[in-house]
């Protein structure tokens, strides 16, 4: 069965230097049909406006993954890193038992757009970690690339729960076909663009997710770019 999850459906939170939109329950944003889906707890759309960002702030006991749609973010956490986050880039933070962060954007006249995720992790108190993996739109372009996983393979990211994310960048009418394996949920999130599976139309901000093992086409109506996540 697929369900959609309209983008103007979504919680949103407009401060004048940030513009998010949530998926699930967030901050102020409390909706308890949409809490999360499976280990799928946040996914959040944000665009934060140039030379602003989030000061320095705690986390804990969560898998948060940042995917550049366009600009730069900078960070900064208490583990000692510090890098400019930009598009093709993901980054990856297990929270474990706490670190701080800030996050900025650093380019004073782009608006940096991006999806942040948390994924609730299948164990607590780990030591927190951190990666940044860069993608190209080559390794993405009308195939489902793998971005993070719990073992790290095929050049991941590793996060700590039994869940598969993917990346694609589908060209006008083109296709991908994913079939996930028995006993998993299926979500999609489209970032920028429109495309359908089935008979659903789906456009920027919109998500679908499945709990059957159908087998999914993803077909571009024009440009289109997607995430995919495959979950216990």
């Amino acid at each position: 069965m697929l369900t959609i999850r309209k983008s103007e459906e979504r919680g949103h939170a407009n401060h004048g230097w940030l513009d998010s939109y949530h998926t699930f329950s967030f901050a102020s944003y409390h909706d308890p049909q949409h809490m999360s889906f499976r280990a799928l707890r946040v996914i959040n759309q944000d665009q934060i406006a140039g030379g602003k960002g989030f000061g320095t702030h705690p986390h804990r006991d969560m898998e948060i993954i940042t995917y550049m749609l366009d600009g730069a973010l900078e960070h900064c956490d208490s583990m000692g890193n510090g890098s400019i986050i930009k598009v093709g880039d993901v980054q990856r933070m297990s929270a474990g038992t706490g670190i701080t962060h800030s996050e900025f954007n650093p380019l004073a006249t782009e608006t940096a757009h991006l999806l942040q995720i948390w994924i609730l992790p299948n164990q607590q108190n780990v030591t927190p970690s951190y990666e940044q993996i860069f993608y190209s739109r080559e390794e993405k372009l009308n195939q489902l690339r793998l971005i993070a996983s719990p073992d790290g393979r095929d050049r991941s990211v590793k996060i700590h729960q039994d869940a598969l994310i993917y990346a694609s960048i589908l060209e006008d009418a083109r296709s991908v076909v994913y079939v996930p394996q028995p006993d998993r949920y299926t979500w999609i999130q489209v970032a920028k663009g429109e495309m359908s599976i089935g008979s659903l139309r789906l456009q920027a901000g919109d998500a679908v997710s499945s709990d059957r093992a159908d087998s999914l086409e993803i077909i571009a109506q024009g440009n289109a770019e997607f995430l995919l996540f495959d979950l216990a």
